[in-house]
């Protein structure tokens, strides 16, 4: 039986990671009184809804004050699932930005859990900074493959293994 967790006013809306660099697990997590939704995301996929929401707040009138103060992650256990899609929209009646995220599910799978998260354009400018900001802390991009250059060296596919990226 699928879940869908709604949130049209959430109180906090935000991107963060558990764990080292180059191994960081990255989560999309949201309260709205005292429900919390905890979704586990990829770090492309943070940097590609941090992307987007700019793009989009491009073309709105500008937000107001942005909270870029107490973005952490609230404690939780177990994320309610991976996310497997992720959408972004603007409900213009309601002056808002509305993230759809859908679970990661099997093929053979009819349906899995969803999340809405409809946020003002001021959470949302804070949500694509912070993605944005969490994403470049991370390992540098091989300037070859764009994979993550590891420290302890970097098997780049465009060179076969051969030869490693000049950083």
């Amino acid at each position: 039986m699928s879940t869908s967790y709604e949130f049209d006013a959430p109180d906090k809306v935000t991107v963060g990671t558990v764990g080292a660099v180059g191994a960081r697990s990255f989560y999309l997590q949201a309260r709205q009184g005292s429900s919390i939704v905890t979704l586990k995301v990829e770090k492309q996929q943070v940097g590609a809804l941090a992307e987007l929401l700019g793009r989009l707040l491009q073309d709105l009138a500008r937000p107001g004050e942005l909270q870029q103060a107490g973005l952490d992650l609230d404690a939780f256990d177990e994320p309610e699932f991976a996310v497997g899609e992720l959408a972004v929209s603007y409900d213009t009646t309601a002056d808002r930005v509305v993230i759809l995220a859908g679970e990661l599910v099997a093929e053979e799978d009819e349906s899995g859990d969803d999340a809405s998260l409809s946020m003002t354009r001021e959470q949302a400018a804070a949500l694509a900074i912070r993605g944005t900001q969490l994403v470049e802390a991370g390992r540098p991009p091989c300037p070859l493959c764009g994979f993550p250059l590891d420290p302890r060296g970097h098997a780049c596919p465009r060179t076969n293994g051969h030869h490693p990226p000049l950083t």
